[in-house]
């Protein structure tokens, strides 16, 4: 027998990981667990098991938390993070390193803690998962050593609640608390119920670093435990799990003016052109979706293969597949562990007996809790299993002919977290990349990360990011002592003058003024008492036409930075050509004697964002690897907002102005009490070059217009400004898609820099991470 015949026929023999020491650890602890809590674990109660899922096999009981554990918690942060915060970034540092020291002394008995927990294979476990995580605090412990330089101006938000999932257990603490913490924040973390042991053993080197009693505490049970957290009194929550939970979530905070990242679920296609290395795609595949069982948030489940190498291409993947070993975790040989718990199995076994396509599947699986990597054809776009997220080892297929159609397919589904393309020429790569919706899109490549570049997702995966300086502003605010809004009220009138031309009013929609569709107007007073105008009472109806003509005028995205500028700059010479009409106009309105300073810095504004267009930039992570890792901002897409009441002129354009500025196509409610300040400026905008649909005006009542604007589906972000209260039904309504929303609630001097800048650009952009592998 040849070498070649030897190499080809060999097979594998088992090379089990030793698991003594971690079950060592788990028999020194009693094998009952209690809360972390202020520094130390508290007495064991009534609980459940934690099992491994590859056995069946009990490895310990954990206790299930109540409110007044939850309580506790959350007590213990909060006494303890003025403390944590007044160390500063430096003293913060010297803990984030000590952590990370530590999960590399202690890295063996992490990953075999965790393939014990969780069924994943030890290989993952050991090369991936716990040294992603050592990398997470060694990076977060640089940002806090650097926090007060580059982040000035900015302070932590206070105590944080955090509830992760299960697929990559320390992994996803790793992602919450190391920036929490390096940014000043306590926290208190909820580990998922299946999979809490890799976290209690984190609560042990918290001690052994010497960690500040409180700075991190952690309560283990199931989603009720997650829904006392969410519920409790804490600054931010961060979580990472289903878009079902994550809508509930969304609802259950709204109103409360905390902080809120969702991580949440995907369906990422992974998209195969013609001229792509076929076997190298096909390594993709298996990394994309086989990985940790599937059971990934932005696995590649979504195969779309074009179609003139499809059938050549199912085949090689179909033998791949059957080379693919399933089986004990433990054993380093192992390609596909366990599915984590009887309960997933059994959904993901429901939801391919019903989905009605050919089925192939890898041989058969152990008996036990194991499922075979499994490749399903002949489905449409809109099946369910193209659909909806398996979580699973379930790849689903379809093929398309031109990378038009390529996008269509990928861009067809409610997630948006990440996509792969796979092509030899870089033209067509990084062509279609900017046109995936999504996150993170990695070219030749899969599931590469690192905590120097950001992770998340857009539509229904979720909002924020995790890793990078993006990740970590995330958990600061501004500091900035503005108050609270109060109520703007307008002025009353007794009668109505009669005027010598009798001009109507309208809204602007699509280029165009408008009518109201409802055909109503209300009369607006100066302080004097004296009829300003009639100013139009727009309905839902006006809100749909807006969003319509808002999404025709797409193209404004892929105008180029300079040419945004421009019309920013030419809007800005025409409202200072009528500077002294809209001041006379603003004080008549307000009743003061501030128009002309309005005026004067609503130009300025102008001017500003026009210079911000081609200076907001993006960056070149330093990831490690011969990689390249573009962090791009792009715009969020159809933005509506509820502008600010108390300065009528100045508010408008220092909302409407980044907008427009990053790409964004603006639905704008204007100042309820004093509207007439943006019905003039409609005139600018109609000598300013503005493209029809990317600025609408309405007016109308904020509190009317706010639900219809949250609830619309098409609209990508809401902001308020509004002197009225709305916020929980601006946030409560966007759960419905989870769209982004910003309630400001805050009396915000609009002369001054409170007026303007980095926050309200960031508001108006998507960080996107594009991976770009190279190599000859």
């Amino acid at each position: 027998m040849s070498v070649k015949e030897i190499f080809e026929t060999m097979s594998y023999g088992p090379a089990p990981e030793q698991a003594g020491d971690a079950l060592a650890w788990i028999v020194d602890r009693g094998a009952r667990f209690g809360h972390f809590i202020d520094g130390a674990f508290t007495e064991p109660g009534e609980g459940f098991e934690s099992r491994n899922p590859a056995t069946g096999e009990v490895l310990a009981t954990l206790t299930q938390a109540t409110s007044s554990d939850v309580a506790a918690a959350v007590d213990a942060a909060r006494l303890a993070q003025p403390e944590w915060e007044a160390l500063g970034g430096k003293g913060r540092a010297r803990y984030l390193y000590a952590l990370a020291r530590l999960l590399q002394k202690h890295a063996r008995l992490f990953a075999v803690l965790e393939t014990l927990d969780n069924g994943k294979p030890i290989r993952e476990a050991r090369d991936i998962d716990v040294p992603l995580a050592q990398r997470h605090f060694y990076y977060h412990a640089g940002l806090a050593q650097l926090m007060e330089q580059e982040l000035p101006g900015r302070a932590a938000l206070g105590v944080c609640g955090q509830v992760i999932p299960w697929n990559f257990p320390l992994l996803m603490l790793a992602w919450k608390v190391a920036p929490a913490l390096a940014m000043g924040n306590t926290v208190v973390l909820k580990p998922a119920e299946w999979t809490s042991l890799t976290a209690l053993c984190f609560a042990d080197i918290c001690q052994q670093a010497g960690l500040p009693k409180g700075v991190v505490n952690i309560v283990t049970g199931d989603g009720a435990v997650g829904e006392m957290v969410v519920n409790a009194e804490v600054d931010k929550v961060a979580f990472t799990g289903s878009t079902e939970v994550g809508r509930k979530i969304r609802e259950a905070s709204a109103g409360r003016g905390i902080a809120l990242s969702l991580e949440l679920g995907g369906k990422s296609p992974f998209i195969v052109f013609e001229d792509a290395d076929i076997d190298s795609a096909i390594e993709g595949v298996v990394d994309a979706i086989w990985f940790n069982g599937g059971q990934v948030c932005c696995a590649g489940s979504r195969l779309l293969v074009q179609e003139g190498i499809a059938e050549d291409f199912h085949t090689r993947l179909k033998a791949r597949m059957a080379t693919l070993r399933v089986g004990d975790p433990l054993d380093k040989c192992i390609d596909v562990g366990a599915i984590v718990d009887p309960a997933q199995k059994a959904r993901i076994a429901a939801l391919v007996d019903a989905s009605g396509g050919e089925v192939f599947r890898a041989g058969d699986a152990p008996a036990g809790c194991f499922y075979p990597p499994t490749l399903i054809s002949g489905l449409s776009p809109a099946d369910p299993l193209m659909q909806e997220e398996v979580f699973g080892p379930v790849l689903v297929s379809t093929t398309f002919r031109t990378p038009a159609e390529a996008v269509q397919l990928a861009n067809n589904t409610r997630y948006g977290l990440a996509a792969s393309v796979w092509s030899e020429n870089i033209n067509t790569a990084l062509d279609v990349a900017p046109k995936l919706v999504s996150g993170i899109v990695w070219v030749n490549g899969s599931n590469m990360m690192d905590a120097a570049a950001g992770f998340g997702g857009v539509r229904e995966s979720g909002w924020g990011r995790e890793g990078g300086w993006e990740g970590a502003r995330s958990y600061t605010r501004v500091v900035d002592d503005m108050p609270a809004l109060t109520t703007v009220e307008g002025f009353a009138g007794e009668k109505v003058e009669p005027v010598a031309v009798d001009r109507t009013a309208k809204m602007y929609i699509g280029g165009k003024q408008a009518r109201p569709d409802g055909g109503y107007a209300k009369a607006v007073y100066g302080a004097d008492g004296s009829l300003i105008g009639q100013a139009p009472i727009a309905n839902r109806k006006d809100i749909r036409n807006a969003v319509e003509a808002a999404r025709g005028a797409a193209g404004w995205a892929g105008a180029t930075a300079h040419n945004r500028a421009q019309v920013l700059y030419y809007l800005g010479e025409n409202l200072s050509a009528r500077a002294d009409e809209f001041a006379v106009l603003i004080d008549r309105m307000t009743g003061g004697t501030g128009g002309r300073a309005e005026v004067e810095a609503a130009v300025d504004r102008l001017f500003t964002y026009a210079a911000w267009c081609d200076k907001f930039e993006g960056a070149v992570k330093p990831v490690p690897g011969r990689v390249v890792a573009m962090a791009l901002n792009e715009p969020c897409g159809v933005i509506g907002a509820l502008c600010p009441d108390e300065a009528p002129l100045l508010g408008l354009v220092s909302v409407m102005a980044p907008i427009i500025a990053m790409g964004n196509r603006a639905v704008l409610v204007a100042s309820e009490p004093f509207p007439m300040a943006a019905l003039e400026f409609i005139q600018v905008l109609e000598t300013s070059d503005v493209p029809g649909g990317v600025v609408n005006i309405l007016t109308g009542s904020h509190a009317e217009l706010a639900k219809p604007l949250a609830t619309h589906m098409d609209l990508d972000c809401v902001w308020s400004f509004s002197s009225t209260d709305l916020a929980a039904e601006i946030e409560r309504g966007a759960a419905g898609v989870l769209k982004r929303t910003w309630v400001d609630g805050l009396a915000r001097d609009w002369l001054t820099t409170q007026g303007e800048g980095r926050v309200f650009l960031d508001a108006a952009t998507e960080v996107k991470t594009v991976w770009v592998p190279y190599g000859a």
